[in-house]
């Protein structure tokens, strides 16, 4: 997907890259061993990923870096709010499934508007990982991407903290609920 046209004015430039600076130093538990310096100049480099990363940071998402690709050599950001972003709840999974949705249908889909921001959604494991870094979702859920075998048959995958784990589970890919929202993923 292209995100040509999607460029951020100097202030919200600089406003963004101060945040995301911010939240880097104040968590270096997610992200041990990696400099800003050399995030920075990725992100400099990268002006498209930076509108998704201020779609990110817009939606509540609170996103910060969570790893490094040694073979891409990709840092990857992703959203650390507490709970599910507030921007991006009360979605059903995919397009299909909103279309399908003939009483009371939510606003958009979760796919829908993760391609809109140019990011991914987060698949079971990456969630499961993410959760390795501190505890996310103890009140909300999380839709993630799920398995053509699942959407198939109309089913979505969701998952979220409780008890001292991680849950995964299932729902009609049509539902939506103000407490379930999406977490993103994006390699810059």
């Amino acid at each position: 997907m292209s995100l040509m046209g999607k460029v951020l004015t100097e202030e919200q430039h600089q406003e963004l890259l101060s945040v995301l600076k911010k939240r880097f130093e104040e968590n270096m538990h997610r992200h041990e061993g990696l400099q800003w310096t050399d995030v920075e100049a990725k992100l400099e480099s990268n002006p498209d990923k930076l509108w998704s990363l201020h779609e990110m940071e817009r939606t509540e998402g609170e996103p910060d870096v969570v790893g490094f690709e040694e073979g891409t050599g990709s840092y990857i950001f992703c959203d650390c709010s507490k709970e599910s972003p507030k921007g991006r709840r009360s979605l059903c999974y995919d397009r299909e499934a909103l279309e399908s949705r003939k009483k009371h249908p939510p606003k958009n889909s979760v796919m829908d508007v993760a391609n809109e921001m140019g990011i991914e959604l987060l698949t079971e494991e990456q969630y499961r990982d993410l959760q390795k870094l501190e505890v996310f979702d103890q009140k909300t859920s999380t839709w993630v991407k799920t398995p053509d075998s699942i959407r198939e048959l109309g089913g979505a995958i969701f998952c979220d903290y409780r008890y001292g784990q991680v849950f995964m589970y299932h729902n009609g890919a049509d539902s939506y609920y103000a407490s379930r929202g999406f977490r993103g993923l994006l390699r810059v």
